[in-house]
């Protein structure tokens, strides 16, 4: 075996603070196998994503095989295979939402971010889907936004939320480099 192929397989693929939520939730349980939902939903918010590594490191620590870890996280819409956006905007098109304009909405934000279905903007900030349901059928309709639920919605707000949080996104940009905007000069 290589050099390079030995050192990859000794990089861990969680943080070391997942590592031991990880731990935690599978002392929590009295069969391991019950962390494997809240173990993928971790993984992706660390990584961002369930990538092939992501699923064998999970079904090695589970004692379970991958095959078995795709067949549940394959079941779940909000579970990846592909990286999104910073930001994933889950536009809800069930019943509720649907009958109260939930397609218009969808619509709206793919030409904002110039984006079909499932698609991610170029900037990586933006990615776009349609799910099932959010669970905010009286606030219909409505959409999530990472972990940010925003309701009773109307294509005219969508400039407006997209603004927002591309507001965040320079905001911390400034925070980590105040003179950022004077070097660009320079």
């Amino acid at each position: 075996m290589s050099p390079k192929k030995k050192a990859s397989e000794s990089k861990p693929v969680f943080s070391p603070e997942l590592t031991a939520r990880f731990d935690a939730l599978e002392q929590k349980y009295p069969a391991k196998r019950s962390a494997l939902i809240p173990e993928l939903l971790y993984a992706q918010d660390e990584i961002g994503y369930l990538s092939d590594k992501v699923i064998a490191e999970i079904a090695r620590r589970l004692g379970i095989t991958e095959l078995e870890v795709r067949n549940v996280a394959t079941y779940y819409s909000m579970l990846r295979f592909k990286p999104a956006g910073k930001y994933n905007i889950q536009v809800c098109t069930n019943i509720s939402c649907m009958l109260r304009g939930a397609y218009d909405v969808y619509e709206r934000f793919q030409e904002e971010l110039g984006v079909g279905p499932k698609g991610v903007t170029a900037d990586g900030l933006f990615s776009l889907e349609e799910v099932e349901c959010i669970g905010a059928c009286c606030w219909a309709p409505a959409i999530q936004v990472n972990y940010d639920f925003h309701d009773d919605l109307t294509p005219d707000l969508v400039p407006g939320i997209l603004g927002a949080y591309a507001i965040r996104v320079e905001d911390r940009a400034r925070a980590e480099d105040p003179f950022r905007d004077e070097n660009k000069d320079a």
